[in-house]
């Protein structure tokens, strides 16, 4: 599922080119250095997010419409040029990146082909996960 949400960003006057973001949807604050690295923060925070909202069976919030967001009322305004932007987030795609945990699964196989693959000395589950991608057409 992919969403874009409004995202407040604050930059500040010091040398690290420092960005303040705030995600009033999410009720997200972090920050970035320079705006390619503020833009993925954002993205990232709302990623790891919306799959801990997923993994607790909760709702993932809908995106404010971008002219109901306003930077002066922003946590961060007092603290240097904010402005809105989009920011869009795959929450699909950004599991299927970071969600690298193992699940252990029991599978039965022919004795006889256990055999072949232990003298062929083949990694069973490396071959089972790749299997598993090319049916369901999909990559890390």
């Amino acid at each position: 599922m992919k969403n874009v949400y409004p995202v407040i960003f604050t930059q500040l006057d010091d040398k690290k080119e420092t960005v303040l973001i705030e995600i009033p949807d999410w009720s997200i604050m972090t920050e970035g250095y320079g705006m390619a690295d503020a833009m993925y923060m954002a993205r990232d925070a709302m990623g790891l997010k919306g799959i801990k909202y997923e993994d607790d069976g909760r709702d993932i919030p809908e995106p404010s419409d971008l002219s109901t967001v306003d930077v002066a009322k922003g946590t961060f305004a007092s603290e240097g040029e904010s402005f809105v932007s989009l920011v869009d987030v795959d929450f699909t795609e950004y599991r299927r990146r970071t969600d690298n945990k193992s699940v252990r699964r029991n599978v039965t196989i022919p004795s006889w082909l256990n055999q072949e693959a232990e003298k062929a000395h083949v990694n069973v589950s490396r071959v089972l996960q790749e299997a598993l991608m090319a049916k369901l057409n999909v990559s890390r």
